[in-house]
């Protein structure tokens, strides 16, 4: 692995770490969710579906807060 290029390993689009952590049920619940603006990714909002997120990163939902980790 390169130092400082990302791999598909390290990161994953919001909208799929939503449905992988078992946040929401669907795909289009978390397109909802998101471009709403009830996603708080780090303390801010988030309202792309597919911004990049890595292991350690802040998600908030639901007045709940989820460490990523995948």
């Amino acid at each position: 692995m390169t130092r400082g290029k990302e791999t598909d390993f390290e990161v994953i689009d919001l909208q799929d770490y939503l449905k992988l952590a078992g946040l929401v049920g669907t795909g289009g619940e978390a397109k909802f969710l998101i471009q709403a603006g009830e996603v708080r990714l780090n303390g801010e909002v988030e309202i792309r579906r597919r911004k990049k997120i890595r292991r350690g990163d802040l998600v908030r939902l639901d007045g709940r807060e989820h460490v990523v980790d995948f």
